[in-house]
């Protein structure tokens, strides 16, 4: 089953914010983000999730990139 990512005139008025913070910072809306965004009550919080494993800390992006790439590959997810 594909699901298809949500534009910015698809969502509802509660994630619109979300979306400009997102476009301000990163320039554009991963699609990753677009697909959370069926579920606007989730997309906030998890973008402030995401952001806050991506601050720099302990662990360099090169292992979070890991970390992350491990679990998507173990999880059998393709994207």
């Amino acid at each position: 089953m594909k699901i298809a990512p949500l534009e910015k005139n698809q969502i509802g008025e509660s994630a619109k914010p979300v979306y400009e913070a997102l476009e301000k910072k990163l320039g554009r809306v991963l699609n990753f983000f677009k697909v959370i965004a069926y579920k606007p009550n989730v997309l906030g919080p998890f973008v402030e999730f995401y952001n806050q494993v991506w601050t720099p800390g302990a662990l360099s992006p090169k292992i979070k990139e890991l970390a992350y790439l491990r679990t998507s590959f173990m999880n059998g997810c393709e994207y």
